[in-house]
């Protein structure tokens, strides 16, 4: 015993004395510092990458793909499933019975953290590499742009659903940095535009790119964001500013609306004319099911959207996201754009109960994979190859067209660009002298209101199951409007029994999701008011 009391004191002794010369400070055999591991430019592009991933995530413990937000919490669809109590998160999201643990508000909303801290590192870290001939300061900067736009991106989904929401815009690296205060969603709109207006100024534009790159971030899709992003935040002027920029560097240089409106959903047309950002997908052998966000690189949503009937052969869909009849009734007679949007049965397909949901038996045609009427089959459920569109050159257009007219600055710009968009899809009609009359037309006179009906109408037609129409309600400032089940001119003409399903929408509390409660857990901050 007395000889271990004289051992430890000289053994702290022979510490301190060493510690002088830095001993102690020497990293422990195997570690790797970020230094050590960004020094060139193939890191660089693939710290960037990695950025643009979480956007394709659509599983974890759930399905969480977010036209389930911004389709089935609309009126233009239904959850659909194979019955009603097939996915009860997706249930309660339809009919306004969501609470805190709602498992699909879970997973997207750690899905966005994922990436924004995936953008975070690479700011970071991409701007310390030494430039050489494999990173030129160019090509640096056009990085950074990219990772700015996809952490406003991710930002604005975030705001979108749950209003304001921690910023998070650095690493975090030790225990004492994770906890961070909820921002105010004005906090969180600041924000995304200033990395938006890093992200223009630096970004490329798409003819820039080589082909191998497309799909990235351009400096048209920061500028459309720009626009889309000031709309939201209900500051026109700038909305109108950005709009302008769009329509006159990008328009019919960098972008052009698809002479055909179908060929905008198929594997040959991905970031074709008018794409101006889609989330890549691709076909690939890996694994199915169960191993958490990331596993594959391919979609869900093309089997979650398919009929469930047996006219899809082997590989019939699981029935979700079923667009409404009022959705149906919403097309101008003679708009080609209603068979590219809404697919129909069979009539012996119809006669399977698992083809309708609460009297819809419509499916999404964008989302499900056709090519000429033809399904084409999957390596497996979760690997189709067909891109998302995410922003549009038309959606572009009517975001123009909104600003235009509610900055008061130019009704005629708010005209021409709706006109644009209503013109491409006259051309794809079999008779374009007779359809979609250029405003004013059927009950839209020329006055601003019915401007502003029609510029309306046109988003809901043209942008159709493509994850727009809740968050247009919200930013209108008509959700309860439309949606209430007693009061909304939807919810109280919807089916009986679709009805039935169906919890009143509260205003100021449905207009937002709730923060899920294992991150109210995990970060202690205010939930969104009536949850």
């Amino acid at each position: 015993m007395k000889t271990k009391y004289f051992i430890l004191p000289a053994l702290m002794l022979s510490f301190s004395l060493t510690s002088c010369n830095d001993w102690l400070k020497e990293e422990s055999p195997g570690t790797q510092d970020f230094d050590d591991f960004y020094t060139s430019g193939e890191v660089a592009v693939q710290a960037v990458n990695a950025c643009y991933t979480p956007l394709a995530w659509e599983y974890n413990h759930s399905y969480f793909s977010e036209w389930f937000i911004g389709d089935i919490a609309s009126d233009d669809a239904l959850k659909g499933g194979q019955n009603i109590a097939d996915g009860l998160d997706a249930y309660d999201i339809d009919n306004f019975k969501v609470n805190a643990n709602n498992a699909i508000l879970l997973d997207y909303y750690r899905a966005k953290y994922q990436g924004i801290a995936r953008c975070n590192l690479a700011l970071q870290e991409v701007p310390g590499i030494e430039l050489d001939e494999s990173l030129s300061e160019e090509r640096r900067d056009c990085l950074l742009g990219e990772a700015y736009f996809m952490r406003a991106f991710y930002y604005f989904q975030l705001v979108r659903v749950f209003g304001g929401v921690p910023m998070v815009d650095f690493v975090i690296d030790s225990s004492d940095k994770w906890k961070q205060p909820r921002a105010t969603a004005d906090e969180v709109y600041e924000h995304i535009i200033a990395d938006l207006l890093k992200a223009e100024s630096l970004l490329w534009n798409k003819s820039k790119y080589a082909d191998a790159d497309l799909g990235r971030a351009t400096k048209g899709a920061a500028q459309a964001m720009l626009c889309k992003v000031y709309l939201y935040h209900k500051d026109y002027d700038n909305a109108y500013l950005w709009g302008k920029t769009f329509v006159e560097q990008q328009y019919g240089k960098e972008y052009t609306l698809c002479p055909k409106y179908s060929d905008n959903f198929t594997l040959a047309g991905e970031n074709g004319p008018e794409s101006v950002f889609e989330i890549q997908y691709m076909a690939e052998p890996t694994s199915d099911y169960g191993e958490g966000f990331g596993f594959t690189r391919g979609t869900f949503t093309t089997i979650l959207t398919r009929p469930r009937a047996s006219e899809m052969g082997q590989q019939k869909g699981w029935g979700w996201n079923h667009p409404t009849q009022n959705l149906y009734d919403e097309f101008e007679a003679g708009d080609p754009r209603l068979q590219a949007t809404i697919g129909v049965p069979s009539a012996a397909a119809q006669e399977e109960i698992e083809v309708n949901y609460l009297g819809s038996c419509y499916y999404n045609n964008k989302t499900c994979y056709q090519e000429d009427g033809v399904f084409p089959p999957i390596d497996h459920d979760s690997r189709s190859p067909l891109n998302y569109r995410l922003i549009r050159a038309s959606d572009v257009l009517l975001l123009y067209a909104e600003a235009a007219l509610e900055s008061g600055k130019d009704l005629n710009a708010a005209k021409w660009a709706l006109e644009e968009v209503r013109r491409r899809a006259r051309s794809c009609s079999a008779d374009p002298s007779t359809v979609l009359p250029a405003f004013p037309y059927g009950p839209y006179t020329g006055t601003t209101d019915d401007l502003r009906a029609a510029i309306r109408h046109e988003r809901r037609v043209e942008l159709a199951m493509e994850g727009h129409r809740w968050f247009d309600l919200v930013r209108w400032g008509i959700a309860y409007d439309v949606m209430d089940r007693d009061n909304g001119s939807y919810g109280k003409n919807e089916s009986q029994e679709a009805r039935a399903e169906m919890a009143n929408f509260i205003k100021g509390k449905c207009e937002l999701f709730p923060i899920p409660a294992e991150e109210i857990n995990l970060n202690p901050m205010d939930q969104n008011a009536g949850y």
